[in-house]
């Protein structure tokens, strides 16, 4: 063995180990960092020297622009769902329709994981495909998002000829809660529960993102299999376990039902202390011989049924109301509870959403109120079940961070701070504007940016340019070494070389996302254009509304932002555009793709006309140029043909691009 096949090998075993420690122990070794350079470094060795690629590379976990196309997958074998009881007397009486079937089989009880079904395919012992449920028949391939997730194994431990395995994907509560908690840094709107988020992470186009998000895989049944028999659904599970697989925990093999009730009790009593939704339990016909003879109906297996745990309520006393600054400014409600013990843990806060919420349910401190906890992991207030005597809770006239006034806009439901000095605001700032789509200074992530921020190293955003070695290394903070902190020094001077566009993006404007920030930069070509430009003046950029406009020239209007801008110019940061035009053959012109092209992928459309000086646009209006269409294009060919709007296909407009 060589010795760079040699380093390269022990990286992939260094990174699996802590990989291990991370996803599975919970008990983390190194700092996220670092394991985000050890990564670096192997994925330079394996682009150097491709001879020693590897399918099972920790690599193949990162994601990227995989090619997600969401194409159709129809199964071989249904991906059935299964008939739910809400009741003991319903699981009595499927055990009575499999009696009276002439069989009095065994049963396997396993926990029902709350999260998106999926079938993974695997041959030779290589994973070559993946897929969601769909309706049962058809689903959509995820492949390109499904290898990201730590535990589905890319090799099995076995070269099995074919296997198509089902699972669940879900999204750990503490993933969950670090998903969210970005989300509210960032101001977006949060996931409502795990599996929402797990759902949405999943059909995400870029697999970064969901690499980025943290999900997990439970893996229950053998769909088909050749090459190997296998006899019950426990062998089954067992035998997934020796192939690499990460099956459904606790499963239990039971001699009846009222066994089976015991098992589903037991569960449901640890439901709360699990790192993962479960919404129930299923019972299942252990003997695959059984299995057969009992059958399907139309719609459910006659061998299996599901039993839903209902969702829990409890009565408390509302004792406090606290109100929180998001990064956007946004005041958010939350209720302090009397501790209850709910679902499996005790709960003091629940979310009260917003100043609607709290007046149409009519909530004060002092209330005994109902909290329910179905899904998920920040509870809320239900209804009001006694009045303590206290009016209505009303938000505080001033922000409770910086005491400046805080408004309310007209259609919005938000009561937000508009203090860009707001300390409850800054780190959630600076988390934005060194982020991957603004910034991207890599190595100052918000735990860092928080260690620093505390470390009174950042007070204000544009102390990010005034850092240096010696003033990180004379904090002796802990995990900051010599080569940690020139990689965070390196990070940020090649952060000054951005173009403009991501500057604005990550200035952090209402309503200006990394779009908007790339058609004023492109527009304006410089910061100081944009800093001087009227509200008319914006309006003229195609894709620009009132609101945005208004909202650009207020933010470039504020002395804090001129006093920002300067700082930033001083330090050297670029406030030009770099986007550079040598053809200008769509000058003037906006186009509007729609459908699925076959030889371009939409982004490189987009790309193309930029290049060549047109702009792209989500909408179709009378500023429409030409609407570019691929196949299954939708409605927006119905309102270009109204206003007669000049329709081309693929290879027009190839042509146009000779």
């Amino acid at each position: 063995m060589s010795e760079i096949e040699k380093k390269i090998n022990d990286l992939r075993k260094t990174l699996q180990y802590h990989s291990n420690r991370y996803y599975n122990d919970d008990a983390p070794e190194i700092e996220d960092y670092e394991y985000d350079m050890m990564m670096r470094d192997l994925k330079a060795l394996e682009e150097k020297y491709p001879q020693y690629d590897s399918i099972d590379s920790p690599t193949k976990r990162v994601g990227g622009k995989a090619d997600n196309t969401f194409e159709s997958v129809v199964h071989t074998v249904r991906m059935e769902s299964l008939q739910d009881a809400f009741s003991k007397d319903e699981l009595f009486d499927f055990e009575k329709r499999v009696n009276d079937s002439g069989f009095k089989p065994k049963y396997c009880v396993e926990p029902k994981i709350d999260g998106l079904s999926v079938s993974l395919e695997y041959k030779n012992g290589l994973f070559v495909r993946g897929s969601t449920r769909g309706d049962g028949d058809v689903g959509e391939d995820v492949s390109g998002n499904l290898c990201v997730i730590h535990n589905i194994p890319l090799k099995l431990n076995e070269p099995v000829p074919y296997i198509e395995v089902r699972g669940e994907v879900y999204m750990p509560k503490k993933s969950f809660e670090r998903v969210v908690d970005r989300q509210l840094l960032n101001g977006e709107t949060p996931f409502k529960n795990p599996r929402n988020a797990a759902a949405g992470s999943l059909r995400q186009k870029d697999s970064k993102v969901t690499a980025s998000r943290g999900l997990d895989i439970f893996v229950f049944n053998i769909q088909q299999i050749d090459g190997v028999t296998l006899n019950s659904h426990k062998e089954s599970l067992d035998y997934l376990k020796t192939l690499g697989f990460n099956t459904v925990p606790d499963y239990t093999l039971v001699d009846n039902i009222s066994d089976a009730i015991k098992q589903i009790d037991k569960i449901g009593e640890m439901r709360g202390d699990l790192e993962f939704d479960i919404d129930g339990a299923v019972i299942k016909v252990d003997d695959f011989a059984i299995r057969s003879e009992l059958g399907s109906t139309a719609k459910f297996p006659k061998w299996a049924v599901a039993f839903k745990y209902p969702p829990e309520e409890k009565q408390t006393k509302l004792i406090d109301i606290e109100i929180a600054v998001g990064r956007t400014g946004v005041l958010t409600p939350t209720a302090v509870l009397e501790p209850v013990h709910l679902a499996g843990t005790t709960v003091s806060r629940a979310t009260l959403h917003n100043q609607d919420f709290i007046n149409e349910k009519g909530i004060a401190i002092g209330d005994i109120v109902t909290v329910r906890k179905a899904g998920d992991i920040i509870p809320e207030v239900r209804c009001v079940n006694e009045k303590g005597g206290n009016d209505t809770f009303v938000y505080p006239e001033i922000c409770p961070s910086c005491n400046s006034k805080v408004i309310r806009e007209d259609g919005e439901a938000a009561i937000r701070c508009i203090n860009s000095d707001c300390p409850a605001q800054l780190l959630r700032n600076l988390i934005h504007f060194c982020s991957r789509d603004a910034m991207n200074i890599e190595g100052l992530g918000p735990a860092i940016l928080e260690t620093f921020s505390d470390n009174h190293l950042i007070e204000k955003t544009e102390d990010i340019y005034s850092l240096t070695y010696d003033k990180i290394a004379s904090e002796n903070l802990e995990g900051f070494k010599e080569k940690s902190i020139n990689n965070i020094i390196a990070s940020i001077e090649k952060s000054k070389e951005n173009d403009l566009s991501k500057l604005i993006f990550a200035l952090g404007i209402r309503h200006i996302g990394a779009k908007a920030g790339k058609l004023l930069s492109d527009h304006f070509k410089n910061i100081d254009a944009v800093m001087t430009a009227s509200v008319d003046d914006i309006l003229e950029i195609d894709g620009f509304g009132l609101v945005m406009a208004e909202s650009v020239a207020d933010y470039f209007g504020n002395e804090k932002t001129k006093e920002l801008i300067e700082s930033l110019k001083s330090s050297g940061v670029n406030m030009n555009s770099l986007s550079v035009v040598e053809d200008e053959r769509f000058k003037g012109m906006t186009f509007v793709l729609t459908g699925t092209l076959s030889t371009l992928k939409r982004s490189e459309a987009s790309a193309i006309i930029e290049s060549f000086g047109g702009k792209t646009s989500s909408s179709v209006s009378k500023k429409t140029t030409y609407v570019l269409a691929g196949e299954e294009a939708g409605s927006k060919l119905d309102k270009a043909n109204a206003l007669g709007i000049q329709i081309i296909n693929e290879n027009e407009f190839m042509e146009m691009i000779k």
